[in-house]
Order: structure tokens, then C-alpha cells, then sequence
């Protein structure tokens, strides 16, 4: 599969994974609010998904896919399988006592994630229990991800990109069992979350015996590959979960800010996922592998130009973006979130957050770019370094922005952007003195252009949803269209602006087009 055609795959199934997870976040606001519920189901579920981010997702994935990849190449598909077979053996050998451990350990784990609910016992003691029901998702996220990453190296992204989506539709379902039997919704959803572990791992079980791929648990061997695996996986854990070590910093915060700011930074930092998601995973999910081959076989050329595609595609996704949540995100709030237990209140303080987050967002893009040129030489030391510093400048930051100025839960969103300016800085940095980084003449000339484009769309978008204002506050049947209009608006201004710019040019497309039908 081509590295365009890979990214689209990806980026159109995570579209739709993303949909499914805005409908799921809009429903969780109506039913839990932005209150102490909301705040500890968040919390709860945020420790099983932190360190699948950062060993299994993260780590582990970018470690895995190049030596899987080398060894497909280099050795066939018999001695790779039989890498995945160790690896998933020892996977499952290294995270049973660790789960169970993390259960017994909960109200100490807890303690650490959220100290500010210490004084208050009945919400600490439900807080324990929804982690221990979740934190068993992180075992079958993990083989999740093991599965995913062999089905990548083939060329298949499908299925992996497709799993997040029974993800949502379990916790939608999870959601409407428990409102119609009358349930706890944080319990009900913090069980939905291992049950959609088991079915994602369930789903790329059944897609890797169509791709010919029967995982087998055998008994562990200590494997040089599987040392270098583990090797590259330490700092791989760190470098490759920036966001998700700065969501962690920045829940424990906010724990010590009133109630509902927990909330209001997730539901912000939903909607800021939700380009990340689309763009980001996608061009990193692609590239990882393609890159991977390139670099085994010493294809210079080839490098450069799949880094250069993957920060213009990025850019032309991740700007317009930029703007459009940094700039007008109250209307998105007033028009779907606002309803049940989700007020005008809550719809601002959650804004405010939104449009801070959203200027990282063409930073956190490039940065799985960056991050993949590392991971495909199989340096995952360098990424850590840089990691360990802007996440220390996080950490400094969002404590004294959000508990020693007015900014309260804003201050965090601020300083997780700030970091994310600085981490690509050093990323960018890093590369180019190595000789690393070379971008073509192409990116250097549409880059400016895609930003001018994304600019007038910015000019035409606060005008717009200024007269539409008095629209987001009516019926649903009213804001909904409004929000509708404002957001097509913004689509066609952008479309014809970067055409007319010529950021995107039509006739590559047309002429890429001819190419694949010959």
C-alpha cells in the first residue's frame, strides 16, 4: 500500500472513529456533566490509558514495526512471525502480575493521580473502584496494539485503525445501559472501557488470521532481537507519550482546582484530539513503516520526500484546524454540548480551554512526523531526552500557570501547548544537525501559502459566528444548523483560499490519479 493511499486508509476510518467518539463524548456530557461524577470516571480511566500510550501504543509500537518490519525484509515472513510470537509471550508475561499488582495498589496509585480527592472519602473510595474495573483494559489494549503494529508492517491498516471504533460503540452502549437500567453512569462506563478491550483485541485476533498471521503464546526467550526490543522500549516509553504524560500532570492539577475542571479540560482536550487523531495518527501510523523500509535500504531520496508529504499534508489539515477551534470554539460547546447536566457555564469554561490547546495543535502533527524519522533509524533515545525536558517544562509550567495565577484550568491547557512548541523545536533541531532533515522545495513553497489560506478563513470565520451568536443559544433544532453553516462556511473559504494560493495544487492530484489507473 502507498504511503497516500496508507494515510488515507488510516486517516478516514480514525475520521470516523473520531465521530463516533465526539457522539460518545456529547452523551457522556449530557448524562455525567462536568461535575464530581464526570471528574472521577476521567480520572479513573485515565491511568490504563496513560500507560497504553506509553508502552503499548506507544513504546512498544515504535520499537516493534522497524525491527519487524528489518526482519521481514531482511529475513522473511517465518523468523518475523516467530519475533512476534517471543514478543507477545513476554507481553503477556511482564503485564499479568503487573495488573494485578496496580489493583492491589489502587488506592496508592490513586493517591498519586489525584491527590486532591484524599479528603474526601466517599469519592476516593469510588475512584479506587472504577480503577481497579478499568485498569484491565491496559492487557488487552496492549495485544491490541502488538496485533496491530504485525498488520501495519504488512501493509494492512485497516483493521487497526478500524478498532477504535468498537470502542465507541461499546461505551455508547455501556452509556444507555446503565441511564435505561438506572445505573451509576461512571460505573457503567468504566465497565464499557474493558469490555471494549477484549473486543478490539477479539477484532485484530480475526484480522490477522485473514492476513495468514497466527500469533502463538510459547514460552518466553530471552532473544537478542527481543533485548534490543526491550532496549529500545525504555526510552521509547517516554519520547513516545508526550501527550499523554502531560495529560497526567495535568489532571493532577487540576484535582487540586475546584470542581469540574478535570471535566472541562477533557471534554477541550476531546475536541482538540479530534484533528490530532485524524492527521497525526494517521501520517505517523504510515509513515513509521514506509520509512522503515526506506531507511533499511539506504533510500535517501525516498526519505526526504515521504517526511516532506507527511508535514504538508499535516499542515494543510492541522492549520485550518488551528484556527477555527483556537478562535470560534464557544459555538461548538453552546451548539452540542450544552443540555442535561452540561450548562452555558460549563460550555465557556471548557471554550476557554479549547482555544488554548488548539494552537499546539499543528506542533503535536509534526511531531509524529519528527518522532518517525527517529524511530525508523531505531533511535528512540534521542526522542526521550527532548521528551524528559519539555515534559519538566510542562510540569513547572502548568503548576504555576493554573495554581498561582487567575488562569486556573486554562493555565494548564497553556502550558501543554507551550511544551508542545518546544518539544518539535528540539525535535527539528536534533535532526537537522544530524542530516536528518531535509526538506524539498515543494514544502518550503506551499507552506506559506497554506497559512495565508488558513488566515483568510480565520477572517471570515469570527465575523460569521459573531452575527450567528444569538442562534447557539436557541433550540437544538436551531444551534445545530447554525453550527452546520459556520462550519461549512469556514470548509469552503479554506477550500477555495489554499487553491487559489496554490497550496494545493489540482493537477497533482489529477495527475497522480492517471498514474494509478495506468
Amino acid at each position: 500500500m502507498s504511503f497516500a493511499r496508507a494515510t488515507a486508509t488510516v486517516g478516514g476510518l480514525t475520521l470516523i472513529s473520531r465521530v463516533g467518539g465526539f457522539v460518545r463524548d456529547l452523551l457522556t456530557a449530557w448524562v455525567l456533566g462536568a461535575g464530581v461524577s464526570a471528574d472521577i470516571f476521567i480520572v479513573a480511566q485515565r491511568l490504563p490509558n496513560y500507560f497504553r500510550s506509553m508502552f503499548a501504543e506507544g513504546a512498544f509500537t515504535v520499537s516493534f514495526v522497524p525491527m519487524y518490519s528489518a526482519d521481514l525484509k531482511a529475513r522473511g515472513r517465518g523468523p518475523a512471525d516467530q519475533f512476534a510470537d517471543q514478543a507477545l509471550s513476554f507481553m503477556v508475561l511482564v503485564l499479568l502480575p503487573i495488573t494485578a499488582l496496580v489493583m492491589m495498589a489502587m488506592p496508592w496509585v490513586m493517591l498519586g493521580l489525584a491527590s486532591g480527592y484524599a479528603d474526601q472519602p466517599d469519592h476516593f473510595s469510588r475512584l479506587v473502584e472504577l480503577g481497579r474495573i478499568t485498569f484491565p483494559y491496559l492487557m488487552f489494549i496492549s495485544i491490541t496494539a502488538l496485533q496491530t503494529g504485525v498488520l501495519n508492517a504488512l501493509g494492512r491498516f485497516a483493521p487497526g485503525a478500524a478498532a477504535p471504533i468498537a470502542f465507541n460503540i461499546c461505551m455508547i452502549a455501556a452509556l444507555g445501559c446503565t441511564v435505561w437500567l438506572h445505573l451509576e453512569a461512571n460505573l457503567g462506563q468504566a465497565w464499557g472501557l474493558t469490555i471494549s478491550g477484549m473486543v478490539q483485541m477479539i477484532w485484530l485476533a480475526v484480522s490477522c488470521h485473514r492476513a495468514g498471521v497466527s500469533l502463538r503464546l510459547t514460552w518466553p526467550r530471552l532473544t537478542p532481537d527481543l533485548r534490543r526490543l526491550f532496549r529500545q522500549m525504555v526510552p521509547g516509553a517516554i519520547s513516545a507519550s508526550v501527550i499523554q504524560i502531560n495529560l497526567i500532570i495535568g489532571t493532577h492539577v487540576a484535582s487540586l482546582l475546584p470542581s469540574g475542571s478535570i471535566s472541562y479540560l477533557y471534554y477541550a482536550d476531546r475536541l482538540n484530539q479530534l484533528p490530532l487523531g485524524v492527521i497525526g495518527i494517521a501520517i505517523g501510523t504510515a509513515l513509521l513503516p514506509t520509512l522503515s523500509r526506506h531507511v533499511q535500504a539506504g533510500e535517501r531520496d525516498a526519505i526526504d520526500h515521504h517526511v516532506s508529504r507527511g508535514i504538508e499534508f499535516g499542515l494543510l489539515l492541522a492549520l485550518p484546524a488551528a484556527f477555527a477551534l483556537g478562535l470560534v470554539p464557544e459555538p461548538i460547546y453552546k451548539a452540542l454540548f450544552h443540555g442535561g447536566r452540561f450548562g452555558l457555564a460549563e460550555a465557556h469554561q471548557t471554550a476557554l480551554a479549547l482555544a488554548v490547546y488548539a494552537p499546539g495543535i499543528p506542533a503535536y502533527v509534526a511531531s509524529k512526523v519528527l518522532t518517525a524519522i527517529y524511530f525508523a533509524h531505531q533511535d528512540t533515545r534521542t526522542p526521550m531526552r527532548i521528551a524528559i525536558a519539555t515534559l519538566v517544562g510542562n510540569m513547572v509550567l502548568a503548576t504555576v500557570l493554573a495554581l498561582y495565577t487567575p488562569l486556573a484550568h486554562v493555565g494548564i491547557a497553556l502550558a501543554s501547548t507551550i511544551t508542545a512548541w518546544g518539544n518539535i523545536s528540539l525535535l527539528a533541531l536534533s535532526l537537522a544537525r544530524r542530516g536528518w532533515l531535509r526538506l524539498d522545495r515543494q514544502l518550503l513553497t506551499r507552506a506559506p501559502r497554506i497559512l495565508a489560506a488558513s488566515l483568510v478563513m480565520a477572517g471570515c470565520l469570527l465575523p460569521l459566528a459573531h452575527v450567528l451568536d444569538p442562534y447557539f443559544v436557541d433550540s437544538v433544532w436551531v444551534r445545530v444548523p447554525a453550527l452546520a453553516a459556520l462550519v461549512t462556511a469556514g470548509l469552503a473559504v479554506y477550500g477555495i483560499a489554499v487553491v487559489a494560493l496554490r497550496g494545493v495544487v489540482i493537477s497533482d492530484f489529477l495527475a497522480r490519479l492517471r498514474r494509478r489507473r495506468k
